[in-house]
């Protein structure tokens, strides 16, 4: 069976996992036609949407398998299984952000077919890297403008549409990157000194790069995003190691980025806050403080632990507040605060247990498993540094996200991507998806002839 044909019947499971959900939000909802005492006949609208998922996933198939007959067949699949649990968990949520999703779904394969056909020879991004990393620190700077959203400005407000640049600024500063250690990995390992076992690159090779990210950093802590600061440090490390082969170079960001991370917890307040209820989420004076506290993680702890191994079942995480039926929304008086961006995994774990959980944390990893199998397969070298920064960039986000869920580490708000809602961050991870299957079709070409 060719790629294609795999990637095409891929995708049914994708499909049919979007009819068996709203199959069962309607069922624990006691949406049927007659009820179970009448008719008994459960609404065909589960098959209706699961049939409209399978048709635009198969127009996203067709175009790959007219631009990129040789892309990796699994990506896809894999991204679209991910959206279509998303999307019926956004609808268990809350219908109305459903319908939301949904159009920024569909917005996001369009802009992914896009990406595909104007950037079939993507390697020309090289000769726009510092116009490509200057737009990049624009998009960071630009939610300074606007009202911070719990210390943090993550997002700019067009009209009535909320958008968070840094999901766009994180690719740039990839690109960026791939493109500049390309010209420079040999000179930062051959033509550096040496001191105390440490390659200490000239500066100037070194230098506009560390300019570049350095900006990009400070503005992150200048808009106080420190879960994206995770991520583009992250992918940094990942491809300086990549591109030189040297240990050094990694031991010696993370020990920097720990001390830097230090230093600024006790310049600004909210993350303070965060590392305090990280340490200690279920003491009172955090749970009950009105803004700063634990409450949050705390709720998402306790979901997380009612639902057990094999959870409450689908569609039977406590959400509303008992009495509050007046609310317009669930996410306006939830139980469990940002239900559907932040702690999604929380609802997750709560109606499908650890098992659930593990599944999809399991898609996850085969995602970056074929993501990094990528950046191997590639033979140029801005290829195979742009797949792994790429690749760094989405594992990243989920361990920031998961991680903070769980209390692995402090919480910070960023989404889970392709599952929290969020127009901004479907669209970056299909562009990101759309660019990794660009270089997988070069790639597997090349190793093919």
């Amino acid at each position: 069976m060719s790629a294609r044909n795999r990637e095409l019947f891929a995708l049914i499971p994708a499909a049919l996992l979007v009819s068996a959900g709203f199959a069962a939000v309607f069922l624990s909802r006691d949406d049927l036609l007659g009820g179970l005492s009448g008719t008994n006949e459960v609404s065909n609208a589960s098959l209706t949407y699961g049939a409209i998922f399978l048709g635009l996933c198969v127009a996203a198939h067709l175009v790959l398998r007219l631009t990129l007959p040789n892309a990796d067949p699994y990506l896809f699949p894999l991204a679209a299984l991910l959206a279509s649990f998303g999307l019926v968990e956004i609808y268990r949520i809350d219908d109305g952000l459903a319908r939301l999703q949904a159009q920024w779904f569909v917005i996001g394969l369009g802009l992914f077919t896009a990406t595909i056909v104007l950037l079939r020879d993507y390697r020309k991004l090289e000769r726009y890297r510092y116009l490509i990393a200057i737009g990049g620190i624009g998009l960071l700077l630009l939610p300074r403008a606007f009202t911070p959203v719990n210390g943090a400005y993550l997002s700019i407000q067009i009209g009535s549409l909320s958008v968070q640049p840094a999901e766009f600024a994180k690719i740039a500063i990839v690109v960026f990157l791939a493109s500049y250690l390309r010209d420079t990995r040999q000179l930062l390992v051959t033509a550096g000194r040496r001191f105390m076992g440490v390659t200490i690159p000239p500066l100037k090779h070194f230098g506009p790069m560390l300019v570049i990210w350095g900006t990009s950093m400070l503005l992150l802590f200048y808009i106080r995003d420190i879960g994206s600061s995770v991520m583009f440090f992250g992918a940094f490390l990942a491809m300086i190691y990549v591109a030189t082969d040297r240990l050094s170079f990694v031991v010696v960001g993370i020990a920097t980025f720990a001390l830097g991370a230090y230093l600024v917890a006790g310049h600004i307040g909210h993350i303070a806050d965060r590392i305090d209820a990280w340490q200690d989420p279920f003491n009172p004076d955090l749970l009950n403080r009105v803004s700063g506290g634990s409450y949050q993680l705390a709720q998402g702890l306790w979901a997380q632990a009612d639902g057990g191994v094999l959870g409450r079942g689908f569609g039977q995480a406590v959400l509303r507040i008992p009495g509050s039926e007046d609310c317009s929304a669930t996410i306006n008086c939830s139980l469990l605060p940002a239900p559907h961006t932040d702690f999604i995994y929380a609802v997750i774990v709560n109606e499908l247990g650890l098992l659930g959980a593990a599944g999809l944390l399991c898609i996850y990893l085969l995602l970056v498993q074929r993501g990094f199998k990528i950046a191997m397969l590639a033979r140029d070298s801005f290829s195979k540094l742009l797949a792994t920064g790429l690749t760094s960039v989405f594992a990243l986000q989920v361990f920031v996200i998961v991680g903070g869920v769980t209390k692995l580490i402090p919480l910070t708000g960023v989404t889970l991507p392709f599952v929290s809602y969020g127009g901004s961050s479907i669209l970056a991870n299909f562009v990101l998806l759309a660019l990794l299957l660009l270089v997988s079709d070069r790639a597997r070409r090349e190793a093919s002839a």
